[in-house]
């Protein structure tokens, strides 16, 4: 049976709230997931030896088909679509080449405190056009995690991840951890199927906020 990944409703909620960067007209934002690890690197292993990797990339691909089923979907695509490892690099040179309005970066986190818990938002520590969008961007995703999903938010942080340097010059960009491996309740949270009615209605209902 196909895991319905509870978590996914935040990451919905997430592509919906994309259109911030929209003009006043309706266009369709190109949206690229950086799908975290794969290959031999596994990323974070939590309770039970799950691997970053595999919890990301089930997200991802429940991402495609939730968005396939909407009845609008965006126009999504990913770093990588099987557990395979693509460079950093190249999964920056991927968003410049498909000439992506908005690159998100999906992982997990992990704590050797089994308490540590909660959603981070990263942004470039470096000033180019898109900075300020990205920040903006940022803050209202946490702001409405919390609001909407009630996940406990640890804050937008600064940081010189490569994959942020590297796409903040051309598009918006964020990197997000989406809860802790090392966390009984969110390693929990993050891998077993569960029934969502946020789901649902985020998907029929996508925000139309601006600026």
């Amino acid at each position: 049976m196909k895991k319905v990944l509870k978590n996914v409703s935040f990451v919905i909620l997430l592509l919906k709230m994309c259109i911030i960067f929209g003009q006043e007209t309706a266009a369709q934002k190109r949206i690229v997931i950086d799908v975290g690890h794969g290959g031999k690197d596994s990323g974070a292993i939590g309770i039970n030896g799950i691997k970053e990797k595999d919890v990301i990339l089930d997200i991802a691909l429940e991402i495609l088909r939730l968005n396939e089923k909407s009845e609008t979907p965006l126009d999504i695509y990913l770093t990588r679509y099987s557990d395979t490892l693509i460079s950093l690099l190249d999964r920056t040179k991927l968003a410049k080449a498909l000439n992506a309005d908005v690159f998100i970066s999906l992982h997990c986190n992990h704590s050797d405190n089994p308490t540590a818990r909660g959603i981070e938002v990263f942004v470039a520590n470096d000033i180019s056009q898109y900075s300020k969008d990205s920040t903006w961007f940022a803050y209202q995703l946490q702001n409405q995690i919390k609001k909407q999903l009630g996940f406990e938010s640890r804050g937008v942080k600064f940081a010189n991840f490569q994959v942020l340097l590297e796409t903040v010059d051309y598009c918006p960009s964020v990197l997000i951890e989406l809860g802790f491996l090392s966390n009984e309740d969110e390693s929990r949270y993050l891998t077993h199927s569960n029934q969502n009615k946020i789901l649902a209605y985020l998907i029929n209902h996508p925000l139309h906020q601006k600026r």
